[in-house]
């Protein structure tokens, strides 16, 4: 589970807070500095546990008492903390009798929660749960029983994997390849990952391929090396004698001894070995025998005898996959379609029969709307199927359709829908178990902003940098840790952005499903009812349990406004209009009256007329999201926040002069003023993304203090700046990677001298340009630039493709008017994305022999012609858009054989045409592409024809 992550969060924030906070906690400290020192030596228990508080009640209630007593001790502080606060502004006699109140209170609640953790102490020894850890809990065992696969058991009901099942056995027989290679299934649980692998197994062409030397072998998380060798070794045929002696010995032979036999027998064989259910790169380690000092090392269990030998893995991390082969890409598994989720559905509800129309309409939308809630995934589709199987009766259809996800979570026991996507969970490091919870506050198919995500995550406390001082490197790891549960299938990827980092994201209904179970356990998170938190049939006073920590609302945010509030101890409030309500400002008072020591306040999206003041004291609160609320003014209290880290708000009348005070600020967004009047921001020194100040605002600041400030986005009028001093002032940000420059429509830039930027690395110019700067002008660094609406007369390729070091260049709609690009030989010799997306005008792009040698990604409009295309070897992906509609497609098309494409409806509507090569090694032959003028193609002479004016197919070498 979550707690012991949870406590020790919160256990750092209450070290940290005994430092930061030691003016306001005198008197106390040393009460404090003991408790803290108490639950530190509480977390020495906790990790192992967390592990076994499913299998033992006694081990949950204990874990659930340690979790309640630091709960208790963040409240104590913070509280404590609040109220010294508050006497700051009391007379002197006044406000010194009531300090020696108030430490007196707080004084015997820690003496009281002192002696509940002595009692929670004794009572574990006392329960005997000395040894926590020892063991493997017999239900764990049984699940793990239950689970075992075997190729033998194949499924008869299998939908939609015929394309994967084809590709993948050309990668185990392909006679072009014989080093010995590791192919990945990749896939949440319950994706097919198994029943795959079992159809490729049993394939006829493998079955000749690998005559002789095939095996099987399950693994689990509870790898034991020596269990799965002699899996493989009980399903290999001995002929020798020696092999049989030592066969007939095996239950003597040690793990060592039997993976050096399975060795030698293997090196003289082309073997294909199916290693099903790889949770960790440590198993994979242990079972080939890898060594840590070498990476690169094949191991010692399974040989490469240049044969043509196979392992097949089926692993839910994909970072497993990329670890026991980097050479070898990871098939990933799909979500099934609709149309393949409904048949699917028909084949196991319907007893086999596909043609739906047989039976009732009743229970075929019913039916419908269940496998829509499934997304896909088929393992809830079977159980689904098969619980409807055995009633066809509409109100037994009805009963399941209105409570879906408690009969897929109860279906089948152990090896039930959450019962497999909880073993991902139990897998999950403690460091990212917090993360994955409070993707549980966001509403269901929400598509979530990651650099949303990071700030919420960082807020809460749930990043950890390796020093704490080091808050540059927080929004790194926050990333690493998306990144980390994208790999292991928690959370899908929506949109990517063209440095190929995650933009957006969500999490599939049933993964939601299973962090909001585990979030309720912990009391993360409550909420009473999740597709209507505030339904009627609630009492005013019973919305929320009294400990609940976090909340979200969803609708009727009038009536949560106006019911009495039970917790005083909340710590995050997130707001998502998904009705389009007013909340006006009446309504927001009880934020600051109820909520006092909350740390996040999300309101986006909820239209309010302004904030009351009543938010300045709240001192704990670390994230203030009020994007696309409508406010046009933030009170002067909001100066008061000074444990505030991230303000998001845009299209406000004018920022108060206040920001200066928060010193903790770190991330300040602000685009859209409508008032350019004074702002001071150069006592924010923690300061690190400052966007949407104006010119002039910043030009009145002195940047040099601003040592942490690494990206930077200014608008407004340029003018009013002088221009020497103003990249001056930029030169100064020692940290700057980051620069975005926006000119209002009456402003224009001139020539901007931006050498002196040496840590300057992407550049983003949106407005008029007088004159683009020259080669020498630009930042020596740069690695990317944006240009867009710049209004440029001449061609900027002569002058851009001269920059060393730049990596990807976007030209957007309006940076250039004319109708011709050239991009000359050499040019350019850096580069690997080229986005031309939106320049409709231009209708000719000339490219020499010997430019963008690099070029992988090419992004253009439909009407630009490109001539030179063929020298570009190292050419990966194609993305053309179209204004008009889609051309005729042939699928008899040799394009199909050596690109993956589709056309898809980008965010402004447009339809796009994407086109990716395939590898060449996943190709029968390099020959054509299809990407050329070719009077047989139809793609070639309808679509690509126009676009590309040659494409030679002997320069095909993949990527």
């Amino acid at each position: 589970m979550a707690t012991e992550a949870l406590v020790s969060f919160a256990v750092e924030r209450l070290g940290d807070k005994l430092i930061q906070e030691a003016k306001f906690l005198k008197g106390v400290s040393r009460q404090a500095d003991r408790l803290h020192r108490d639950l530190r030596s509480m977390q020495c228990f906790l990790e192992e546990a967390d592990k076994k508080q499913e299998e033992d009640s006694r081990v949950r209630n204990w874990v659930s008492e340690i979790r309640e007593a630091v709960y208790n001790a963040e409240d104590i502080i913070d509280m404590f903390i609040l109220n010294a606060q508050s006497l700051r502004r009391n007379f002197f006699l006044k406000r010194g009798f009531k300090k020696l109140i108030n430490r007196y209170k707080v004084g015997k609640k820690i003496e009281a929660l002192q002696l509940g953790l002595l009692d929670i102490s004794n009572r574990r020894e006392a329960l005997g749960m000395q040894n926590i850890g020892e063991g493997t809990s017999r239900s764990a065992q049984m699940l793990q029983d239950l689970r075992r696969s075997t190729p033998h058991a194949q499924e008869h009901v299998v939908v939609g994997l015929e394309k994967e099942a084809n590709e993948l056995v050309e990668q185990l027989i392909r006679g072009g390849d014989q080093r010995r290679r590791v192919i990945s299934l990749v896939g949440m649980g319950g994706i097919g990952k198994t029943t795959l692998a079992k159809k490729v197994y049993n394939h006829t062409q493998v079955l000749k391929h690998f005559p002789d030397c095939r095996a099987w072998a399950y693994v689990s998380q509870d790898c034991r090396p020596r269990d799965v060798y002699m899996q493989i070794i009980k399903q290999m045929v001995f002929t020798s004698t020696k092999d049989q002696q030592v066969l007939e010995a095996e239950e003597k032979l040690t793990e060592h001894e039997l993976g050096d036999f399975l060795h030698e027998h293997l090196k003289k064989k082309r073997y294909l070995i199916v290693l099903d259910d790889v949770w960790s790169c440590r198993d994979w380690n242990c079972l080939a025998k890898v060594s840590n000092n070498d990476p690169d090392c094949l191991g010692n269990v399974f040989p490469d005898g240049g044969n043509g030998s196979r392992l097949l893995l089926t692993t839910r991390d994909k970072d497993v996959a990329l670890h026991a082969d980097a050479r070898s890409t990871p098939q990933e598994m799909q979500l099934l379609s609709k149309q393949k989720s409904w048949n699917l559905f028909c084949r196991k509800a319907f007893l086999d029969h596909v043609d739906a129309n047989r039976y009732p309409r009743d229970l075929v939308q019913l039916g419908r709307e269940m496998v829509d809630k499934c997304n896909g995934l088929p393992l809830a589709i079977v159980v689904l199927g098969g619980l409807l199987s055995r009633n066809m009766s509409h109100i037994e259809w009805t009963k399941v359709h209105d409570n879906i996800n408690a009969y897929l979570a109860k279906e089948g026991s152990q090896t039930g829908v959450m019962t497999v996507l909880n073993l991902s969970y139990i897998d999950l490091p403690s460091y990212l178990k917090p993360c994955f919870l409070h993707l549980s506050l966001f509403p269901e198919d929400y598509v979530i902003s990651t650099r949303k995500l990071f700030l919420l995550w960082i807020a809460e406390g749930f990043v950890l940098s390796a020093e704490q001082a080091d808050q540059q490197s927080m929004k790194v790891t926050a990333e690493v840790y998306l990144n980390e549960l994208i790999n292991r299938n928690f959370i899908q990827v929506v949109r990517m952005s063209v440095n190929a980092r995650v933009v957006e994201c969500r999490v599939h209904d049933l993964m939601r499903e299973l962090a909001i179970r585990k979030a309720k356990e912990q009391n993360f998170f409550r909420t009473h009812d999740i597709a209507d938190p505030l339904s009627s049939s609630t009492s005013n006073s019973s919305l929320f349990s009294s400990k609940c920590r976090r909340q979200s609302i969803y609708s009727d945010m009038e009536r949560y406004a106006s019911v009495e509030h039970n917790t005083p101890y909340l710590r995050s409030l997130l707001f998502f209009n998904l009705g389009h309500e007013i909340c006006r400002i009446s309504q927001l008072d009880f934020i600051g009256k109820c909520f006092k020591v909350l740390r996040v306040l999300d309101l986006e999206g909820v239209e309010v007329e302004s904030l009351p003041s009543i938010v300045g004291t709240l001192i704990h609160l670390r994230y203030l999201g009020l994007r696309h609320t409508g406010l046009k003014l933030l009170p002067l209290s909001i100066g008061n926040l000074r444990s505030l880290q991230t303000l998001d708000v845009n299209n406000l009348k004018q920022v108060p002069n206040m920001i200066w005070k928060i010193q903790n600020m770190r991330y300040l967004y602000m685009e859209g003023q409508e008032d350019d009047i004074p702002l001071k921001i150069d006592t924010l020194e923690n300061l690190q993304v400052l966007s949407g100040i104006t010119f002039k605002q910043w030009i009145q600041n002195n940047s040099s203090k601003l040592t942490c400030l690494g990206k930077l986005k200014l608008e407004g009028r340029y003018e009013l700046v002088e221009g020497v001093e103003f990249w001056k002032s930029i030169a100064k940000l020692r940290v700057l990677k980051f620069l975005y420059l926006k000119a209002s429509e009456e402003s224009s830039f001139p020539s901007l001298a931006m050498d002196s930027c040496l840590y300057l690395s992407k550049l983003d110019i949106k407005g008029h340009m007088q004159k683009l700067s020259d080669t020498f002008q630009f930042p020596p660094n740069l690695s990317q630039l944006t240009l867009d609406s710049c209004r440029l007369d001449c061609d900027p390729m002569p002058i851009l493709e001269k920059l060393p070091k730049l990596l990807t260049l976007r030209l957007r709609a309006k940076s250039y008017l004319g109708t011709e690009m050239h991009v000359s030989a050499n040019g350019f010799p850096q580069l690997k994305v080229l986005q031309l997306l939106e320049l409709s005008k231009v209708i000719k792009l000339n490219i020499e022999n010997g430019a963008i040698p690099w070029l992988m990604q090419l992004h253009c409009h439909f009407s630009t012609r490109i001539f030179g295309v063929d020298k570009l070897s190292n050419l990966v992906e194609v993305k053309i858009v179209n204004d008009s509609m889609i051309p005729y497609f042939s699928r008899s098309s040799r394009y199909h054989l050596y690109w993956d494409h589709s056309w898809t409806t980008n965010r402004k509507g447009q339809k796009e045409f994407w086109a990716r090569r395939r590898k060449a090694s996943d190709c029968q032959t390099c020959a054509a592409t299809g990407l050329i003028s070719d009077q047989n193609s139809a793609v070639a002479v309808e679509m690509i024809g126009p676009i590309f004016s040659r494409w030679d197919s002997t320069r095909e070498k993949g990527s």
